[in-house]
């Protein structure tokens, strides 16, 4: 029995108190308390403008406790090499547009016919951030539009952050290459490759490729000498991602031999993606504040309250997504275009 969903399905329930935290040597953790120090109190971001040299209250947020793991892991624990890192990242987001140029009505352009979804989760928790190279509808034929393209892939991927559940740090990204798909050209994806190693290390849980027709796979042996051994490691081609115990069938699409289907409507999905990563992300912002707002907080701290979307059972509509206990705020929200997102799925037989 295969369900049809309109709107991306809601993050899996974790309870933090029930997982266990990953711990550190002391030797780690000594390295960890350096670069926190770096960029606690007063610091400032080098080699800006003295005006921009304080970090903004996002800058802040993203810099957690993880994060900074995430890069010192990435560093192999060599803690200056960490700092540096972290301070290009926080420099490239800024000149690549995260707080002024990337928003929702920006980017929508590029998203008119699905061909980057977030939907489903894996069997540990993780995001599928899909992609469809055959619904491509832009081209790149110049630097801007390169950009505009690029931006519109780093955005789907951090809304896919945004549905991290508690005690998860990375994604799924499934391609699939059939309808005649193109490959995107050599620049775009070094581009990309670039982005993920740079500036969102240890972020691919899973790299999955499917139907690579012969010219794909040559053109992914020319890429793969470009990305670092540990990630090539995470890169299946082909998976049987059910029998293979990645995902339940329920949370991976039918072309991936799941049981479940979305049929892009963006007019429907689109305002329900932003409306679920929106409001999730100002209730982490929200508890992080309270938690004292400032760099070095834990996901694990900031993440562990999240009330989400849950799916319910309704023995006559199949699996229809209801909301969590809403505010009074957030029931006038939903007069909005996300009433009809969210009479989500009907049963297919």
């Amino acid at each position: 029995m295969v369900v049809v969903h309109q709107v991306p399905i809601p993050p899996p329930h974790r309870n933090a108190a029930e997982l266990t935290r990953p711990t550190l040597t002391e030797q780690h953790q000594t390295k960890l308390d350096i670069v926190m120090k770096h960029f606690s109190g007063e610091y400032k971001l080098p080699d800006v403008e003295e005006d921009k040299q304080s970090l903004m209250e996002e800058e802040q947020y993203w810099l957690s406790r993880e994060c900074m793991l995430r890069y010192l892991r990435a560093a192999k624990w060599d803690e200056k090499s960490a700092m540096i890192r972290l301070e290009a990242t926080l420099k490239w987001r800024r000149e690549f547009g995260f707080y002024d140029q990337m928003t929702n009505e920006y980017v929508e352009p590029q998203a008119l016919t699905g061909k980057e979804l977030v939907f489903g989760y894996d069997v540990d928790g993780r995001p599928a951030l899909y992609m469809f190279p055959s619904r491509q509808n832009t081209d790149a034929t110049t630097a801007e539009k390169q950009r505009h393209q690029l931006q519109f892939a780093v955005w789907v991927m951090e809304r896919a952050f945004d549905l991290l559940p508690v005690g998860v740090e990375n994604i799924a990204f499934m391609i699939d290459f059939s309808d005649k798909a193109k490959s995107p050209s050599l620049s775009t994806s070094r581009y990309m490759l670039s982005y993920l190693q740079n500036h969102y290390p240890e972020r691919l849980g899973r790299g999955l490729v499917l139907n690579v027709p012969y010219l794909v796979s040559l053109f992914f042996k020319v890429m793969m000498p470009l990305v670092d051994p540990v990630t090539r490691e995470k890169i299946k081609f082909n998976p049987e991602v059910v029998k293979d115990g990645m995902f339940t069938a329920d949370q991976v699409i039918t072309k991936w031999g799941g049981k479940a289907e979305l049929p892009y409507e963006h007019e429907v999905y689109w305002p329900a993606l932003i409306k679920m990563c929106k409001d999730r992300h100002q209730r982490r912002l929200e508890k992080w504040r309270s938690l004292g707002g400032t760099v070095g907080l834990s996901e694990w701290d900031v993440f562990q309250d999240d009330s989400d979307v849950m799916l319910v059972q309704n023995p006559e509509k199949g699996n229809v997504a209801q909301e969590a206990p809403a505010t009074v705020d957030d029931e006038k929200k939903l007069d909005t275009a996300v009433p009809a997102a969210v009479e989500a799925a009907q049963v297919v037989a």
